[in-house]
């Protein structure tokens, strides 16, 4: 099987490249290899690899998906990509060729009917959550409510009345409004949703009183979201068919729920470690000592050594978050020395007797530096 190339790649444009500079690389390249223009052996499947590329870096979802996961994060269903099911960007390349995009898929103007008319699809929705430091170690499950589109319940969604609907006479059933252009390259035509009927070939009869013939009623809705443990700022999942339903019967849209994490009063995260700060004594960090820290799982034992220097980091394996696919990080534990602000006489009068059998540290970096300069 041959290995999919990258999608930036097969339009020549960079990872940061912007939505207008995506769009003229794929029209550039649509012209090139249209296999109306080009008649070379390997055209027509050119042409599909820069639409199928196209259609996911020109959607901002997609693309983020194929951003943070390559090709297995897109998902054109069985079968892979395919062009007149998957390709939604029509308009962005109408001008340069009109219909022939649908000639060469479809089979020319007698071809609309036997592809079939359908609704439009419902839109996806985002839903924005903010969790905790604990349910991203953890997983956990939230309860949210949704205001969306849903399948009108009176008509069942088709938006009549009586459940009856008939051939638009618009279009006479094909959902498509076909409209031939003359152009340098000869006599094209263009293939677009009919305005009558949505796409649907299909007018209602005696239109919903509840609906009013879109099939489609606006409810709220509460529903139960899973979010696994690991998860990171910015990330976001996909509940598919969990967003607007399409007018008259048209497929649901996704619902794309983006995390944020609410930052923590005691650990900082990096990835799957976490680090945070741990004050100890002078004399801890002199003589050593075992102290107690606490992490995400508990509180566990962390061995301080004799002549601990502040600022030390120390590793605690395994005490870090879970990855999605993988073991857990780390916890890093920096402690930092504090100086007791007051002495009492006793105190005071025991580090004056260590001070006098102290040893003189070496010359410090400053004093170097103005030997060097006399």
């Amino acid at each position: 099987m041959t290995e999919k190339r990258d999608y930036y790649d097969v339009l020549g444009v960079s990872k940061d490249a912007s939505d207008e500079q995506i769009k003229k690389a794929y029209r550039s390249l649509a012209k090139k290899f249209h296999p109306d223009m080009n008649k070379q052996e390997g055209a027509e499947q050119r042409f599909k690899e820069i639409s199928e590329a196209y259609e996911v870096l020109r959607d901002s979802s997609k693309r983020q998906d194929y951003d943070r996961y390559g090709h297995q994060g897109v998902n054109f269903g069985q079968g892979g990509f395919d062009y007149h099911r998957d390709f939604t960007h029509f308009g962005d390349i109408e001008d340069l060729f009109s219909g022939s995009l649908f000639d060469m898929f479809f089979g020319g103007r007698g071809s609309a009917t036997r592809r079939g008319a359908t609704s439009a699809r419902g839109t996806d929705i985002r839903y924005d959550i903010d969790i905790s430091l604990s349910e991203v170690a953890h997983g956990t499950k939230k309860n949210i409510r949704l205001s969306r589109f849903e399948r009108c319940k009176d008509c069942a969604g088709s938006g009549s009345e009586t459940g009856k609907r008939k051939t638009c006479p618009a279009c006479g059933g094909s959902g498509q409004a076909i409209r031939q252009q003359r152009t340098p390259f000869g006599m094209f035509q263009t293939a677009s949703r009919c305005p009558r009927c949505s796409g649907s070939g299909r007018i209602v009869d005696k239109p919903c009183g509840s609906c009013g013939a879109s099939g489609v009623k606006k409810v709220s809705r509460d529903i139960e979201i899973s979010i696994p443990k690991g998860i990171m700022e910015g990330q976001h999942m996909r509940l598919k068919g969990e967003g607007n339903a399409g007018e008259i019967g048209g497929a649901l849209g996704d619902m794309y729920v983006v995390i944020h994490e609410k930052e923590h009063d005691f650990f900082k995260r990096h990835g799957s470690d976490l680090y945070c700060e741990v004050p100890i004594s002078f004399t801890q960090a002199a003589l050593g000592d075992e102290i107690e820290v606490p992490t995400i799982w508990g509180k566990v034992k962390l061995k301080i050594p004799e002549g601990t220097q502040s600022h030390s980091v120390f590793r605690i394996k395994n005490q870090g978050l879970p990855g999605i696919s993988g073991p857990r990080g780390n916890q890093n534990v920096k402690v930092k020395i504090e100086t007791p602000k007051k002495l009492n006489s006793k105190q005071r009068q025991l580090l004056e007797q260590y001070s006098k059998s102290e040893p003189r540290p070496g010359p410090s970096i400053w004093e170097k530096l103005l030997d060097k300069l006399k």
